[in-house]
C-alpha cells in the first residue's frame, strides 16, 4: 500500500527557492517507493485573509469557503506531511502559518518532516518554531531532517545540486523515518480512531 505524502512549500516571497527545494525533494521520494506523492504551493492558494469568528467552521470542511474545499481534501487524506521552509526573521513565513492555521484536524496524529534553508543557519529556527506548531495540532514531528546553509550556493541554475551525496543521505534518512512513522500511525488510526481529549 503506498501512502499518501505531502509537500508543502513555505514561501510565497518573489525568486524563491521553495519550487527549487521542493521539486528535489519530492524527486526523493516519488523513488522512495513508499509515498503517493502531492505538492501544494499556498502562492497558489487562494486563502481568505481572515480567520472565521466561529471555530467550528475551521472543523467542518462544508462550512469553509468553497476554494479550500480540495486542499482540506488533500490535507486530509495525507498520510505524512513535508514542509519545505526557508528561515525569516528567525521563524517561518506567515503565509505557511496562514495555511496551517486554515485547517486543525487535518494534522491529527500524522508524521510531519522538514526540509529547511537559510544563511549560516540553515533554518533551523523556522523548524523548531514549526514542531511547537505541530505537536499543539496533534501532529508526530518526526526527529531527523534536511537543512540547507548557504542555499542559493547549492542548486546550480538546472536546479540540481552542486554536492548531492550528504543531502542526498538526509532525504532517504528522513523518508525511512516518514515511511515507519506514516505506516504506524495509519494502522492506528485505521484500528482506533484519533480523538484529542
Amino acid at each position: 500500500m503506498a501512502l499518501n505524502l505531502v509537500v508543502i512549500i513555505g514561501s510565497v516571497r518573489e525568486g524563491r527557492y521553495g519550487p527549487r527545494i521542493a521539486d528535489w525533494f519530492t524527486g526523493h521520494a516519488r523513488r522512495h517507493g513508499a509515498f503517493d506523492v502531492d505538492l501544494i504551493d499556498p502562492a497558489g492558494v487562494d486563502l481568505p485573509a481572515a480567520l472565521p469568528a466561529d471555530p467550528q467552521d475551521l472543523l467542518a470542511t462544508d462550512r469553509r469557503p468553497p476554494a479550500l474545499a480540495a486542499l482540506a481534501r488533500t490535507l486530509r487524506d495525507a498520510d505524512a506531511f513535508v514542509v519545505v521552509t526557508p528561515e525569516y526573521n528567525h521563524s517561518y513565513p506567515a503565509p505557511l502559518k496562514h495555511l496551517i492555521d486554515w485547517h486543525c484536524t487535518e494534522w491529527q496524529a500524522k508524521p510531519v518532516g522538514f526540509v529547511s534553508y537559510g544563511g549560516m543557519g540553515g533554518g533551523l529556527r523556522a523548524v523548531e518554531h514549526l514542531r511547537q506548531v505541530f505537536i499543539e495540532l496533534h501532529a508526530a514531528p518526526v526527529r531527523d531532517l534536511i537543512s540547507f546553509d548557504g542555499h542559493w550556493t547549492r542548486f546550480g541554475a538546472d536546479g540540481t545540486l552542486t554536492d548531492p551525496e550528504g543531502p542526498d543521505t538526509a532525504a532517504k534518512t528522513l523518508l525511512d523515518q516518514l515511511d515507519w512513522w506514516a505506516t504506524a500511525l495509519h494502522d492506528a488510526r485505521c484500528t482506533t480512531p484519533y480523538t484529542p481529549s
